[in-house]
Parts: C-alpha cells; structure tokens; sequence
C-alpha cells in the first residue's frame, strides 16, 4: 500500500470534541447561543435557488459589506471557508521544512496542525498565567522563525492582550517575520481594534476574523481576513477555488450588514457569560476573565477535572477537555442559553461544596 509522506504520517488526527450522547447539552464547541440575524436566513433561502451554479470566486459582495462595515479597502480583503482556511493556506505560503511558526503556550492549536501540514516546526512561548506574553514571544524568535501566529482573545484561555501591544510586538519583530492576528473572538472584546487594522495596512501583519461565532453562522463556514497586498497574492494561490458557497457567502454579506443582530448577539452573550462567572467566583473557583463566549474553568487538580466533567455529564451537561492544550485540570464552558449555564453553575458549586476540587 503507498505510503503517505512523513510529515502526514507523524501526524495525529485533529482533535474533535466529544460531542456525548446525543440528549447531552453541549457547552463545548464555542457555538453562538443564538441564532444568526433573519435577514441572513433570508439571503441564504433566496441563494438557493442559484445552486446549480458555481459561487462568486471572488466574494465581492461579500467583501463590499465587510469593506464598508469596517471602512478597509476591498481589495486587501480575502474570504476562506471558516478562518481555519485562511490559517492554512498563511502558514503554508510562508513556512515549510526548517522553519518555525512560533505561538503562545495556550494559543489556538489548529496552527499547530497547520504546521505540521507545511512540514514546518510549531513552537511555543510560554504566557504569563493564562495571558499571552509579548516579551516571551520576542525572546523566544530565532532565526528560523517565520510566521508569529497569536489569537487574540485566546483560545482557550479567553484572555486578551491590548492591541497596543500587539502593535509593540510587532514593532519588535525583524521585518521578515509574518505577524498573525487571530482575532476570531474580537467582537466580544470591547476594545477599538483599528490598531491591530492599521497593522495589516502598513505590511506583513495580517488579521484574521470568522463570522462562527458573533454572527452565530458556525454551520456556514466563512472567515475572512485583511492582508498586505503581497501577502494576499501568495495566499490567493493556495485557496481553493469557488471556496465559500453562493449560500454562505450570501448569508455572510447579510449578517455583516446587519450589525444591530450581531452586537444584540454579544451584549446578550456577554450578560450570561457575567453572571456564570460570578457564580463561579462566588462558589470559589478562579476563572480567568474572558473577552469571548466562553469561560476557562481551572480546578484544583487534573483528577478534580475529570471527577467535574463526569458530574457534569450525568447532569446531561458537556464541557470541553482542556488537556490537548497542556490544562488538563481546566474545562472550557461556551457561553449557552441561561437556564443551561445556571444548570451548569449549580452542578459546579455542588462539587465544590461537597469537596471535591481537590
């Protein structure tokens, strides 16, 4: 039997959640607790009448939305199906055999496969706590580094760094390192992200955003990014052709036009995700605090981890295992409807009260 090439070989399969049985209420997958903006249901319904056609390869309606939400130009704009796409084909342009794309401890671990994809090293700097540490990352940069890939907000940590930093970063970085910003969460975070914007528009900064998670379009599977001109020609090359369906594309374009849907969205998400936290607190756990739709839950121990998760499955409830991730003795809660994180909250603070975070 043909044998694959060795860097597929030494690979592991990417890591899915357990998803549990199907009765189970999943707070695992970082989903939108709610539902995307009617009038993208509304698109996606029209476009299917369109279906036997090959999608728009160049997204311009799509793009024309997103350029005049966030007043960038158009043309730096590149659409992929999830961000995940995107992350891919970025770490393959630029990174292959003896080079390094260097991460944060906790940061997104798709890049990590991304890497091992390219045939390329993936290395960590360590954080400082759960918080990404820039001064770590610029000690950690050797001459093999090619790419510094950071999620911000981070996952899983759900912890964030000011884009005056990111923009400190990136002045510290030799001119030939590929800055990404991964800001999947950034419509949680409440701070003015025109820096981290600017960055990508004065060159070899690229910002990454997805439409899974504020505009609740998981399922549609569309990110989209803003690139240095040169950056976007070389990236183009790797992007599948047709990448993003006529559907997802049409339902993207009315949910980034219908701003007031997705910022109901986080202000409501935001609110749960408060009032579990302080539940949490109250009950004497140390949730770091979170700027995205889910909470990192530490517990004293890796055993007191897994005691949790079991009591939360038999409540029905499903968290997600942090352990890939070097947490083991943390779970990851996504933000849900009320009653499931009240649910959650009392199973959490029962185990605490008998104990049992030890």
């Amino acid at each position: 039997m043909i044998a694959p090439v060795p860097n597929v070989a030494e690979m592991a399969p990417y890591a899915l959640a357990d998803l549990g049985r199907e009765s189970m209420i999943s707070l695992a997958q970082n989903e939108s607790a709610f539902g995307p903006s009617p009038l993208a249901v509304e698109a996606g319904q029209r476009a299917l009448a369109g279906a036997a056609l090959y999608p728009d390869p160049n997204w311009t309606e799509l793009r024309r939305a997103i350029s005049q939400t966030h007043s960038l130009p158009g043309e730096n704009l590149l659409c992929g199906a999830g961000s995940m796409e995107l992350i891919g084909c970025l770490i393959r342009a630029f990174a292959g055999p003896g080079n390094e794309v260097l991460g944060s401890a906790r940061g997104y671990l798709f890049a990590a496969t991304a890497c091992q994809q390219a045939g390329a090293a993936y290395v960590t700097a360590p954080e400082a706590g759960f918080t990404v540490s820039p001064d770590a990352i610029l000690a950690a940069v050797t001459d093999r580094t090619r790419i510094v890939f950071l999620c911000n907000p981070g996952n899983p940590t759900g912890t964030r760094i000011l884009n005056a930093d990111i923009a400190l970063l990136r002045g510290g970085l030799p001119s030939g390192v590929l800055l990404i910003v991964d800001q999947a969460y950034a419509e949680f975070d409440d701070q003015d992200h025109a820096a981290a914007f600017a960055l990508a528009q004065r060159g070899a900064t690229v910002v990454l955003r997805t439409f899974s998670k504020a505009y609740a379009l998981a399922g549609a599977r569309v990110g989209w990014g803003l690139f240095p001109g040169a950056v976007a020609r070389e990236v183009r090359k790797l992007l599948n052709p047709n990448n993003v369906s006529g559907v997802s594309q049409a339902m993207a374009e009315a949910a980034m036009r219908d701003q007031e849907h997705m910022l109901a969205i986080v202000t409501r998400t935001v609110a749960i995700r408060r009032e579990f936290t302080e539940r949490l607190r109250r009950a004497g756990y140390v949730p770091p605090e979170s700027h995205t739709n889910f909470v990192l839950i530490p517990f004293a121990s890796v055993e007191a981890a897994k005691a949790a998760d079991k009591r939360l499955r038999d409540a029905g409830l499903l968290m997600r295992g942090m352990a890939g991730y070097g947490l083991a003795h943390c779970l990851r809660a996504t933000v849900a409807a009320p009653e499931h994180m009240a649910r959650a909250a009392d199973v959490l603070a029962a185990f605490r009260e008998h104990g049992n975070d030890r």
